[in-house]
C-alpha cells in the first residue's frame, strides 16, 4: 500500500507517495505541508511513453532521455547498462510528476528522478544543484568541481587526511542557495557512491575547479572563466529558455560573491594542503 513522506532539502519541502523508501532520505523526513514545492507519486511497472525526444545525456554507463509529449508534458527515460530502468512524466511546471519503475531499478530511478524535478522546480528559486564534492571545514562549506574522473572525492579525501577540522558534507550532489544576505550550500540525499546523506548547511566559502596535472598550481578565477567553469556542474534543462535565464541569474550572482579558484594538481597531500591554505585564507 502506497504511504506519503515530506522532504525537506535546502528549505524546500516536497512529497513522495510510494510502497517504500530508501534510507538516504530518512534525514530529511519533515512534516506534512499543505502546498509542497512538487510531488512524486511512483508506481512500480513497467511504462512505454510516446514522446518526441529532445536530448539524450550519457555518463558512466547511465543514459537519459529528455523528451516532451504531443500535450507538452515533459519526459525522461532512465537507463542502465543499457537496460530500461524507468520513465518520469511532468507537468510542463513540475508541480505533479509521476515516475513508473522497471523491476530492480528502484533506488536509480527514483534518486534520478528526484534530482531531475527537484533542480527544475527550484530554478526559479534562486536553487542549484551541483555535481560537486563539498568540504565542510571553518565553519563553511568548499566545493569542488570538475569532469567525471577528475578526482573529486580523491581532493575530497586528501582533505580529510591531511587537514585537521575538515569533514565531508556531500560528495556527489549539493544544493547551492542564495539568499538576501548570503550562499548557502546544503547536503542532500544524493551523494553517489558515497553514503553520506547530511541534512546540514553551511555559508559557501568558495568553490574549485579540478584538473588533473603532472604539478600543483592553483590560480584565482574570475569572469568569464568563473561563470565556465560552473556551468557544466549544474544541472538544468538548459534548452528550456525560461529554466536556462533562471539558472544563469544565479550563476552570476555566484560568480559575483563567491570567491572561485582553478587547482591544477596530483593526487597527493601537497595538493589537499596548498587549496586548503590558500581558499581558507580568502
Amino acid at each position: 500500500m502506497k504511504t506519503t513522506e515530506y522532504y525537506k532539502v535546502a528549505e524546500h519541502v516536497f512529497s513522495v507517495s510510494a510502497e517504500s523508501f530508501f534510507d538516504n532520505y530518512k534525514p530529511f523526513l519533515t512534516e506534512k505541508v499543505s502546498k509542497p514545492l512538487f510531488s512524486l507519486e511512483i508506481f512500480n511497472e513497467s511504462f512505454s511513453a510516446n514522446f518526441t525526444e529532445e536530448i539524450s545525456q550519457e555518463e558512466e554507463g547511465q543514459r537519459i532521455v529528455c523528451g516532451h509529449t504531443e500535450e507538452g508534458k515533459s519526459v525522461f527515460e532512465f537507463w542502465l547498462e543499457n537496460k530500461k530502468a524507468g520513465v518520469l512524466i511532468s507537468q510542463s511546471d513540475f508541480q505533479n510528476n509521476v515516475l513508473y519503475v522497471e523491476k530492480g531499478f528502484e533506488k536509480f530511478s527514483t534518486d534520478n528522478a528526484l534530482m531531475i524535478v527537484f533542480a527544475l522546480s527550484t530554478a526559479s528559486k534562486s536553487t542549484l544543484l551541483f555535481h560537486s564534492s563539498v568540504i565542510a571545514y571553518g565553519g563553511k562549506g568548499y566545493m569542488f568541481l570538475g569532469k567525471s574522473g577528475t578526482g573529486k572525492s580523491t581532493h575530497s579525501r586528501l582533505w580529510l587526511q591531511n587537514v585537521l577540522g575538515a569533514r565531508l558534507l556531500n560528495d556527489d550532489n549539493p544544493v547551492v542557495r542564495i539568499f538576501s544576505e548570503e550562499i548557502k550550500v546544503f547536503g542532500s540525499p544524493w551523494s553517489g557512491k558515497t553514503n553520506c546523506y547530511k541534512n546540514e548547511e553551511l555559508p559557501l566559502g568558495g568553490i574549485v575547479l579540478l584538473s588533473q596535472a603532472k604539478y600543483n598550481k592553483i590560480s584565482e578565477l574570475k569572469g568569464i572563466q568563473a561563470y565556465a567553469a560552473l556551468i557544466p556542474s549544474i544541472s538544468g534543462k538548459r534548452w528550456d529558455k525560461v529554466l536556462a535565464d533562471n539558472l544563469h541569474k544565479s550563476e552570476t550572482v555566484i560568480i559575483e560573491k563567491i570567491k572561485m579558484w582553478h587547482l591544477e594538481c596530483l593526487p597527493d597531500n601537497n595538493a589537499a594542503i596548498l587549496c586548503k591554505n590558500t581558499i581558507s585564507c580568502n
